[in-house]
Parts: structure tokens; sequence; C-alpha cells
């Protein structure tokens, strides 16, 4: 199996400013940060809760991308999973795992944490990059995958 990784800067630009605005936004307008895994779990941990509804609204609009996208363009996005189910699945539960030990996720360090130049989020970013390049390395070189 071969993996190629697309050079798409214009729509890479365009996603990370509309993950930032997104992000400003919310800390101006709530004062909230803007985690994907701990909006998740607000929302499943708090049905009905003082900050359900925003949190409800932010993942509906993550899910409603690929909707906004046939909109504009027309067709829907091409997304290509080049591993199995069960690895997607075995990924989940390594990405779990990992937010539980950094307490949070590549868009709240990440976003977030490093805007507001928070050692703990310095650490997890640079933790989360140096394991993707290793992972990376490995599957591509070491395996040959």
């Amino acid at each position: 199996m071969s993996f190629e990784t697309a050079f798409t800067p214009l729509q890479s630009l365009g996603g990370g400013a509309l993950i930032g605005a997104a992000a400003v936004l919310l800390m101006a307008g709530l004062g909230r940060i803007m985690g994907a895994t701990g909006v998740l779990a607000g929302v499943l941990q708090r049905p009905g809760g003082a900050d359900w509804s925003w949190r409800a609204a932010l993942l509906l609009g993550m899910i409603c991308g690929p909707a906004v996208f046939m909109a504009l363009t027309g067709q829907m996005p091409q997304i290509t999973v080049p591993v199995s189910l069960p690895m997607l699945i075995v990924g989940g539960f390594i990405v779990g795992v990992g937010v539980t030990f950094a307490s949070g996720c590549t868009s709240g360090h990440g976003v977030c944490g490093m805007a507001r130049l928070s050692p703990r989020s310095i650490v997890a970013t640079l933790t989360f990059m140096a394991t993707t390049a290793i992972t990376v390395y490995v599957i591509r070189h070491a395996i040959g995958g």
C-alpha cells in the first residue's frame, strides 16, 4: 500500500483561517477555548447544561462542513481513507488515550493554547508533532506502508 499526501496550500490556508476565526470568535464571544474533544465531552456529559447549546451548535457546524462545501462547489469533498476499519478504531483509541494524558486535543492545545503561550500547550503540541513525525517515518519507511 502506498500513501500519497496531496499538496493543497489554498485549501489548507482556508481551513486554518476558518478554524482560527472560529477559535477567536468563541473566545471573544463566550470566553471559551475551542478544543474539539472538550466540546464533544461537554455535549455528551452534560446534556441540557448551561453551555450545551453552543457546544452542540459548534459540533453541528463541524459535521455540516461537507454539505457547505457541496453548496459552494457543487460536489462533495473527496475523502480517501487508506486504512482499514480496524486500524481506524485502533487509531481512534490511541488518540483518545493521548487526549486524556494531554488534557486536551490538537485543536485546544495547538490552536488556542499556543496562541495564549500556555507552557502546557506548547509541550503538548511539540509532543503531538514529534509523535506524528515518528509515526509517519515508521509507517512509511521502517515497515514500508
